[in-house]
């Protein structure tokens, strides 16, 4: 666990030069992404509460406004049509950069809603693209080790954006930082475009929309996670901010330890697929956030909702065994559009729970997180459908 170097720079047997390429650029856009949308998140909600004057109502519906393009991802299936899956892709992540440098010049609530859509469909079509790209591209013998290395890179470029926030968080404004931050993904993307070549997939992908019944546990592991995921993403930081009164700062110094942490535990998720088979994996992953939901439920302690953040962004990132077991079980030309169509299911609940979950957290914010308890048990059930290794 020490060896910083075997962690960001693994050893694939039998390296093809044109796969390395590719993952080069994989990791480049990636690393990309990851780091804007830290900073981005690292200020958002601070932003939001200080300078919008947002409330939990509010706040719901923008994570739902947020989470309709993930819903209309599958519309990148049309849109391939026309446009090469690789260029769309850097098309999406330059979107994401406009998103973010325009966010700080609409400090209210339909400002907002605007700016936020437009980052998050940027995001979520990058998102897709980038998933399918990663298992049309990377053989299934090394896409756990691959998948662990991009979060081991991207959390190092989280802990760079962090730390960029903090040091011009006292000298400049919100809306100074989010124009840094959309301004050097938006430099990244035109590098990537002049530097990377055309990548042609090894397999034509299908250019339809369908559903396949032996897709089944996949769409449903999706949903579900996609559900459990909005419990985390809309209102984890949101409790910190709203209920606990963690500032700006305090907020970027847990991403900034949360980013530190995962670049040395990403790679050990991706040995543990290897080991033990998905199923094992995701049964820990849901396991854990039965006991993480209960903690933000029912914690009054400053300390313990940190240290359940901390364990739930761990488990989080355990879900890269769903991609691995999508991988093993489908058929190659199938990947791009059942990659697009998963993540429309993904946020179907996504789109619901957050504005629900804001009115629910009116009552009470702790019946919001034994919502989230729900959520993992029923998914903790379906887990263990999955086969271990390949179908």
């Amino acid at each position: 666990l020490l060896n910083i170097k075997n962690f960001l720079f693994p050893k694939y047997e039998h390296d093809d030069p044109k796969e390395k390429q590719v993952r080069n650029l994989l990791i480049l856009i990636s690393i990309l992404s990851y780091m804007s949308f830290q900073m981005w998140r690292s200020m958002f909600n601070n932003f939001a509460v200080e300078i919008a004057g947002i409330n939990a109502a509010q706040m719901g519906i923008i994570q739902s406004v947020r989470e309709i393009p993930g819903f209309l991802a599958l519309l990148v299936i049309f849109i391939l049509i026309l446009i090469k899956e690789q260029y769309l892709a850097l098309l999406s992540l330059t979107l994401l950069g406009f998103g973010i440098l325009i966010t700080g010049f609409f400090p209210e609530f339909s400002g907002i809603l605007i700016t936020i859509f437009l980052m998050s469909t940027g995001f979520h079509y990058f998102e897709t693209l980038n998933q399918s790209l990663t298992l049309q591209h990377i053989p299934i013998e090394h896409t756990p080790r691959f998948l662990g290395q991009v979060r081991s890179y991207a959390s190092l470029a989280g802990i760079g954006g962090i730390l960029i926030v903090l040091g011009l968080k006292p000298l400049l404004s919100y809306a100074q930082i989010f124009f840094i931050a959309g301004t050097l993904v938006i430099i990244g993307v035109i590098y990537a475009a002049i530097h990377f070549p055309l990548f042609k997939p090894k397999h034509v992908q299908k250019k339809k929309m369908f559903l396949k019944k032996r897709y089944w546990l996949y769409y449903t592991l999706t949903f579900l996670s996609g559900a459990r995921r909005q419990i985390f993403v809309a209102f984890a930081v949101f409790l910190m901010v709203k209920h606990f009164g963690f500032s700006v700062t305090t907020i970027t110094i847990l991403f900034f330890t949360n980013s530190l942490i995962n670049m040395f535990w990403a790679p050990v998720i991706s040995t543990l697929i290897d080991k033990w088979g998905e199923r094992t994996v995701i049964s820990i992953e849901y396991g854990g956030l039965i006991l993480v939901f209960l903690g933000y439920a029912y914690t009054q302690s400053p300390w313990v909702v940190i240290l359940l953040y901390i364990f739930d962004h761990l488990f989080f990132n355990m879900s890269m065994a769903i991609k691995t077991y999508f991988q093993k079980i489908a058929d190659p030309e199938d990947i791009a559009p059942t990659t697009a169509v998963g993540f429309t299911i993904n946020h179907i609940a996504a789109v619901v729970i957050p504005f629900t979950g804001g009115l629910i957290w009116m009552i009470d914010y702790k019946y919001t997180f034994l919502f989230g308890v729900a959520l993992a048990i029923v998914s903790l059930f379906f887990a263990q459908f999955v086969k271990i290794g390949q179908d």
